[in-house]
């Protein structure tokens, strides 16, 4: 019993010791995964930022979606200069809203009555049956025997025409949100102030605005005009014009301002890929860098006159079956026809088609046959924006290229705190220089390398020597337990 608890003892024993060898080795592993240091990069861009300001931004040059080694970027970084990682967050660029209008022509109808105001006219309308005004007429006055004074002007009624139905819903409708008027040629001067009411069937008006309208012109002719009316968006067919100052004028000119507003996305980034040939004779393969996805893709020709229809995928790996060997098949994305021709001295080419953006390490182009014509892969993406905190000391340096990076960035709320969309589109933005290969990286990849194939052949050699120690006690052990007694 006593050799059994002696062989009990030497197995933990060994158990243990082959245990704190694979910790020793695994924290030796993490230690060497956690340095973080502008020399475990395989490019560094200098960034020139203003040292006055806390929270930066940076568009991504290409060379950093060139020499990234993770679709996600993880394996970017920003260090100063002591080689501190500097808090960053990636964010996509916003698509800003650029305002602009239409001119819409507004037909003029005068309203000319004999002493009441113009909201207080009965009047005879004339419509066509799109709604289009074909007159305007004040219907005279009971008279009670006297002599009726002259007509003259009181109002004016506007139709803005067919550009803005009276049929069409007003949640839909187009929408008008000043006009703009122009005097008579005849005139210089002017000054009143006009009262804006609107409707869309000529029976009920609502009342949307008013306005100081002037014009002054001095001795060398130069004019100030203030020849707008402003109001708040709203979709209507017809207006009427009154006025609660100065003369009434039929002016020669109304124009309605449509807004349009139009969504501008920042201008992205190409690059032209080569062809190779693929796994299939009618198969062009372009390899394109891991950080890049495209949302734009086109074929640029060298040749001229050449019509290529062709299907541009991707390949995918097969789900594979034990034993079975590794196998691909191709995923089309686009089906289109491809083309350069010249014609009438004029070159009419095949633009780039917007596509879901996707990684894919390779973009496959398959044409019915095998040609003969390699065009080039033109790939257009939208470069993220880097926001970081200076909380070093400057210079500081933006880093990629590593292999097996963790992820760096942190959600905005903790780079910029409190920063409103408004404020971070009107951040500072940073520079960076060319990008410059960094020797070191490769010689820390080799040494890291050197180091981590040493580490496991000590951690190998230990455990032989671990395992052949603990043999040859439980051999003895053994012996011992097993080998005759001496007579007592």
């Amino acid at each position: 019993m006593k050799n059994l608890w002696r062989i009990g003892a030497c197995l933990a024993a060994v158990t243990a010791i082959t245990a704190v060898t694979g910790v020793t080795a695994a924290t030796a592993a993490a230690g060497a995964a956690d340095r973080d240091t502008p020399q475990d990069y395989t490019h560094l861009l200098p960034l020139t930022a203003s040292a006055q300001q806390g929270v930066l931004q940076l568009r991504l040059p290409r060379a950093v979606y060139l020499h990234a080694r993770s679709p996600q970027l993880d394996d970017v970084r920003v260090f100063d200069a002591s080689g501190v990682p500097q808090p960053f967050a990636l964010r996509m660029p916003a698509v800003e809203a650029r305002v602009g209008h239409n001119d819409v022509a507004v037909r003029i109808f005068p309203l000319m009555g004999a002493g009441s105001a113009a909201t207080q006219l009965d009047l005879d309308v004339s419509t066509a049956p799109d709604g289009r005004l074909l007159s305007v007429k004040v219907r005279p006055e009971r008279s009670d025997g006297q002599t009726a004074p002259a007509p003259r002007l009181t109002g004016l009624v506007l139709d803005l025409g067919r550009q803005i139905p009276a049929t069409t819903a007003p949640s839909t409708a187009p929408a008008i949100n000043a006009l703009r008027f122009t005097l008579p040629a005849d005139r210089r001067d002017y000054s009143a102030q006009v009262w804006l009411e609107t409707s869309d069937d000529l029976k009920r008006w609502d009342t949307v605005g008013t306005a100081e309208l002037n014009w002054f012109t001095n001795q060398d002719a130069q004019t100030l005009a203030n020849d707008r009316l402003d109001f708040h968006e709203r979709s209507f067919r017809y207006a009427r014009l009154t006025w609660r100052s100065g003369t009434p004028l039929q002016f020669a000119a109304i124009v309605a301002e449509q807004p349009v507003r139009t969504a501008l996305a920042p201008a992205g980034e190409q690059l032209l890929v080569p062809a190779v040939a693929g796994e299939h004779p009618q198969d062009l393969v372009y390899a394109v860098p891991a950080a890049i996805a495209p949302d734009k893709i086109g074929l640029q020709f060298n040749q001229e006159n050449i019509v290529l229809p062709a299907l541009l995928g991707v390949y995918q790996a097969t789900p594979r079956r034990p034993g079975a060997p590794a196998t691909r098949y191709f995923e089309p994305v686009l089906n289109t026809t491809f083309y350069r021709i010249t014609q009438d001295g004029h070159t009419r080419s095949s633009g780039d088609l917007d596509v879901t953006p996707r990684h894919a390490p390779q973009w496959v182009l398959r044409s019915a046959t095998a040609s003969t014509v390699k065009p080039q892969l033109r790939l257009g993406w939208q470069p993220a924006t880097l926001v970081f905190l200076a909380s070093g000391h400057a210079p500081y340096t933006l880093a990629v290229g590593r292999v097996g990076a963790a992820a760096g960035q942190r959600p905005l709320e903790q780079v910029a705190p409190g920063f409103s969309d408004a404020e971070l589109r009107g951040l500072e933005r940073a520079t960076t220089g060319p990008a410059q290969a960094n020797a070191g990286a490769a010689a820390s990849a080799a040494a890291a390398t050197q180091e981590a194939a040493a580490s496991a052949r000590n951690r190998l050699l230990v455990l032989w020597g671990v395992l052949l120690l603990g043999t040859g006690m439980l051999a003895w052990m053994v012996w011992r337990l097993l080998r005759p007694q001496p007579p007592r």
